[in-house]
């Protein structure tokens, strides 16, 4: 989709650094699902096409063909403020362990006390950066855990640092995602229809050989590696967004393997892709609903109407006007302010509610000076696009895994109405999400398992963590997964904004914290109130 990581295109900078709201709004994106997503062509590829590789399914490897990647030693070096890097190596194809290798890129912070084990985490995406995410270990994660865990971040395969996923440069990817992903004319569809099928073709053109191996469950085999390199018995995790199915794929296919999972701002596997993209939506709109509320109780509210429905009417209004002709860019770097960069902009403050001054002042310069540059520079932090005109890799992972990982449509048809119904329930970002999955149809590399409910059959209890007003990961999905999770455990949080652990919520971060530390989870159900 096109909304949602990047926890779905954000910057890999990191969530709740003390450096200022820019960075925190980044790491927030980077906590979310984002699946931005472009445009394509005419006719969808098939695993008849040329060229076409199809993943491969799940299977076990015999442990003892994998003994030498388990019991290899990492090689951990100082990489400054108290931080140890190494890289670990893995198959590149777990069906084959004896042939190509490739390498995963780790950070540790050591524990400040006694030492109980390791802690990873995952900032979600996919497509976020692990290894920036632990740089900012010490607001991630309480001072409680870090003092009995190390925490461990890591580059999930095809991601950052350990072998990633390249297509595209920085000005095609500038042209990609400013494309027009709600378009209003059979030739704005051909337009966007074209530009997905070139983003998948120049996806395999660079990236080929990786494409059918950077799927989450590949990931999440990564991970045991890892979990066995770090002398672990059993895995202690914390995964925010995307990161919860990592954390689920990995209690599917190792469930007596794990410690401990948190599952903060949870999807729902069972979902088709198609219907994710629909809830995704509608919560991004209620989340908007949400900031016009409160922008009522503050006198720099750009509004001028005094209702909801007539402050989302404004916002219609401000992107129908962007669409016709862009707003105002001062950053001199030639891009326009069009529709769809106006739409990332909305979006990217809606993550987290400390964000929301930001938006109220960005839609205040918009609408009153039609001036779209604060806007442009949300946006920028969503799609980890930097100052220099160059991108991380993280629009190209998000797509890479995301269309390996489930089932998409292959008719431009079936997009289209797709994106229609979604624009009745979710008329700001409907469309938007829905047409930024075109890219799969064309995909080189086609899952090949439908989507379905992951279990953990044998696992100890797994808390999943829920915001109800989560606009990314919307509260459903972490109640299916964890309804679907045979040792689920579901603890909600009355609040706004993507994920609950260090959020605010004392009454989270204590139940989290408890988890981590004594594996006593809160009673099923829980639902911790709103922060004051």
């Amino acid at each position: 989709m096109r909304l949602a990581g990047q926890t779905a295109k954000v910057t890999r900078r990191t969530k709740r650094r003390s450096d200022g709201p820019g960075r925190r709004l980044a790491a927030a994106a980077v906590i979310a699902l984002l699946p931005i997503s472009a445009c394509s062509a005419r006719t969808p590829a098939t695993s008849q096409q040329p060229g076409v590789t199809k993943a491969v399914p799940a299977m076990r490897t015999p442990a003892s063909e994998l003994r030498a990647f388990y019991e290899q030693r990492a090689d951990w070096s100082d990489c400054g403020d108290g931080f140890q890097c190494a890289k670990i190596q893995v198959p590149l194809d777990y069906t084959k362990p004896s042939g190509e290798r490739i390498e995963i890129s780790a950070i540790r912070l050591p524990a400040s006390g006694k030492r109980a084990g390791s802690l990873l985490i995952n900032p979600g995406g996919p497509g976020g950066s692990g290894i920036q995410y632990a740089r900012a270990a010490k607001s991630v994660v309480s001072e409680r855990v870090r003092e009995q865990y190390d925490v461990v971040g890591f580059d999930p395969r095809g991601v950052g640092e350990s072998t990633p996923v390249h297509c595209m440069t920085g000005a095609q990817l500038d042209k990609y995602v400013g494309m027009d992903s709600s378009p209003d004319s059979p030739a704005e569809v051909t337009e966007l229809d074209n530009a997905s099928k070139q983003f998948a073709e120049r996806c395999e053109a660079q990236s080929a050989r990786l494409l059918p191996h950077v799927g989450t469950a590949d990931a999440a085999r990564d991970i045991d590696v890892l979990r066995g390199v770090l002398g672990d018995a059993g895995l202690t995790y914390l995964g925010k967004s995307y990161g919860t199915y990592l954390g689920a794929m990995y209690a599917e296919l190792f469930p007596k393997n794990v410690r401990a999972l948190v599952l903060d701002g949870a999807v729902d596997p069972a979902m088709s892709a198609i219907k994710s993209n629909e809830v995704q939506a509608k919560g991004f709109e209620v989340a908007l609903k949400a900031f016009a509320e409160d922008c009522f109780l503050d006198g720099a509210c750009p509004f001028t109407s005094r209702t909801v429905d007539g402050a989302m009417k404004e916002i219609s209004d401000l992107l129908a006007r962007a669409d016709r002709q862009p707003l105002k860019n001062d950053l001199g770097d030639g891009r326009v302010v069009n529709e769809a960069w106006t739409v990332l902009g909305i979006a990217t403050p809606l993550y987290e509610r400390t964000a929301w001054p930001q938006l109220r002042q960005a839609l205040g310069q918009a609408m009153i000076h039609g001036n779209g540059t604060s806007l442009l520079r949300m946006a920028d932090l969503l799609v980890d696009r930097r100052s220099d005109g160059t991108y991380s890799n993280q629009t190209e992972a998000n797509m890479a895994v995301n269309c390996v990982d489930h089932r998409y449509p292959t008719s431009l048809d079936a997009y289209g109405k797709a994106a229609d119904a979604a624009g009745k329930m979710a008329p700001h970002f409907g469309p938007f999400v829905m047409w930024g999955s075109l890219p799969c149809a064309y995909w080189p590399a086609k899952s090949a398992e439908a989507d379905k409910p992951i279990k953990g059959e044998g696992a100890p209890p797994i808390l999943v963590v829920g915001t109800l007003r989560d606009p990314a990961t919307p509260y459903e999905w972490a109640q299916g997964l964890a309804k679907e999770l045979t040792s689920g455990v579901l603890l909600g949080y009355d609040g706004d904004g993507h994920t609950a652990y260090r959020s605010g919520s004392t009454c989270v971060d204590t139940a989290v914290d408890d988890y981590l530390l004594t594996l006593r989870a809160p009673k099923n159900g829980t639902v911790c109130p709103k922060a004051t």
